[in-house]
């Protein structure tokens, strides 16, 4: 049996176009109040959303391929030994930079990184109204099982689902940990399995007025969430889940 890894920082990735970055970078920082920090990269394609107290985990790139989306970043002490569980588990081992960063996709092929750990570790809660905190993988039928489990057996997380939304499960984060994993069975037979960002609310109506004041359009209402568009057109959405809540939840 394949050991999981030992996930010390998640980091999540908001990829855009280089075209519509700046929009977009702009969008988040004014919707959520956080500032844009560290431009990095040959040509500041790299850029980290800050956080009020404690390590970041969100983090901003500008791609020149593709329409862009989110990917998520897995810290580990050995990015090595993590690329040989995650191959080991279904992933398609496809890029590496230098000796710190290997570049997969999982069995449904979204992409990801194994990252070499810098020591984040800072999570703090108390007092946010508003937390991207949950990335939604979205999985149509023919992927949904077999996507699940990858992720499952790779993070060592528990799944756990909802009674009153069968479709949904969700990843029970480690201690720690910032950001958990949604699993959505979408009402499609197959097609390619993507991913959207959830933010977690205090007052959910509050954050859709913040969000429409800084350039996002409401698509729909749900009971318990509200799915979003930014200018650059990513879809995500608003929830009525604590930004609060602690692993487990």
């Amino acid at each position: 049996m394949t050991e999981p890894l030992a996930v010390r920082w998640p980091w999540l990735f908001l990829d855009t176009p280089r075209a519509d970055a700046e929009t977009s970078w702009r969008f988040w920082s004014e919707a959520t109040g956080l500032p844009v920090l560290d431009r990095r990269g040959h040509t500041d394609e790299f850029a980290t959303l800050g956080v009020h107290a404690g390590d970041p985990w969100v983090k901003l790139q500008a791609v020149d391929r593709g329409p862009g989306g989110i990917h998520l970043d897995l810290d580990v002490d050995d990015v090595e030994v993590a690329a040989r569980t995650a191959v080991a588990l279904g992933a398609d081992r496809t890029g590496a930079v230098g000796d710190t960063v290997v570049v997969l996709r999982s069995p449904a092929g979204l992409p990801f990184c194994l990252t070499t750990w810098q020591g984040e570790q800072d999570l703090v809660r108390d007092g946010a109204d508003e937390l991207v905190d949950q990335v939604c993988l979205d999985l149509p039928r023919d992927v949904h099982d077999d996507e699940a489990a990858f992720w499952r057996d790779l993070t060592g997380w528990e799944q756990r689902w909802f009674d009153d939304e069968p479709e949904l499960s969700a990843l029970r984060r480690a201690p720690g940990m910032p950001v958990r994993l949604l699993l959505q069975r979408l009402d499609e037979d197959s097609g390619p399995a993507r991913g959207h960002v959830d933010v977690a609310c205090a007052d959910r109506r509050s954050s859709v007025a913040r969000h429409v004041a800084a350039g996002a359009e409401v698509v729909r209402e749900h009971e318990g969430w509200t799915v979003m568009r930014d200018p650059v057109g990513r879809v995500y959405c608003l929830t009525g889940r604590s930004p609060q809540a602690p692993a487990g939840e």
